[in-house]
C-alpha cells in the first residue's frame, strides 16, 4: 500500500497552469490505458 501511495505522489502534478496540468493528466491517462491494454492481452 505504501508503494502505491509513493507512486501516486511521484506522478502528481502541482502545476498552476491549466494547460500543463491537462497535458500531464492526458499523458498519465494514456499510460494507464496502454498498461491495461498490455495486461489484458497478456492475461486475457
Amino acid at each position: 500500500m505504501h508503494e502505491l501511495l509513493r507512486l501516486a505522489r511521484a506522478i502528481r502534478c502541482d502545476a498552476s497552469d491549466p494547460a500543463q496540468a491537462f497535458s500531464h493528466r492526458l499523458r498519465i491517462g494514456l499510460l494507464v490505458a496502454a498498461l491495461i491494454l498490455i495486461l489484458s492481452t497478456l492475461f486475457g
